[in-house]
């Protein structure tokens, strides 16, 4: 299984309560008590389903769920204290998949995450990932998968394989922070260790043949701490 579910809720022990649940049948959980920490959370982690509070502390669900249904398809389960249908009515105009209303039995909604999964893997097994492309121009960077034809400002890049791979994976998640440990193991296959720093320095020799100054990137920027990003 192994689902990522993105549980956002500013009530503690709720969060923490579904948080539990879910882990126990096998998730991965990203929890949050407020909007904003979620996301910048989605900049980074593209969950296979949300469950959102409507009420939060900064930014409300129904923002949020506006928020991913502008680039994501995944399903949307929106929890409320409130009983009112235009709540309701609201959710799912926006987008939502579902409606709990609080109180409710965890369990109830752990079934509630089966059956959206289930439904959304069923009927759309590919809806909802990036849309597979064949190149990607951003900014006067042009990279093509077919011919594996990179240039820069209308200049060939002389890209090894590697160094292609890596700049590709970086341009389809363009907009998202990319872990060394993920582009080691999409790019080498391989089981990624800790003191491997054997991506820093493609992304180090990428730089140089695209004359990318060192303290500050146009194009391939670190994020201390975390990986690389195309923005």
């Amino acid at each position: 299984m192994n689902e990522k579910i993105l549980v956002v809720d500013d009530e503690k022990e709720i969060a923490d309560l579904l948080d539990v649940y879910l882990k126990n049948d096998g998730y991965t959980v990203y929890k949050f008590y407020n909007g904003t920490d979620a996301l910048t959370c989605l900049k980074k982690t593209l969950p296979d389903l949300a469950i959102l509070d409507v009420m939060l502390p900064d930014i409300d669900g129904f923002h949020i769920c506006q928020k991913i249904r502008e680039s994501y398809y995944f399903p949307v389960i929106m929890l409320t204290a409130k009983i009112a249908d235009t709540d309701k009515i609201m959710g799912l105009t926006i987008g939502a998949d579902d409606y709990i209303t609080k109180p409710f039995n965890p369990l109830e909604v752990v079934a509630r995450v089966k059956t959206q999964l289930r439904r959304f893997q069923r009927y759309n097994p590919a809806i909802g990932q990036p849309q597979e492309k064949n190149e990607f121009d951003i900014r006067g960077l042009i990279i093509n998968k077919d011919s594996h034809r990179c240039t820069l400002f209308g200049k060939e890049l002389s890209l090894t394989p590697i160094e292609f791979s890596l700049l590709w994976y970086l341009c389809e998640h363009q907009g998202r922070v990319v872990s060394s440990e993920e582009l080691f193991e999409a790019v080498w296959k391989e089981k990624y260790l800790n003191s491997n720093n054997t991506v820093m320095a493609h992304i180090g020799r990428l730089r140089e043949k695209m004359k990318e100054p060192a303290k500050n990137p146009k194009f391939i920027k670190t994020v201390w701490g975390v990986g690389y990003e195309i923005e």
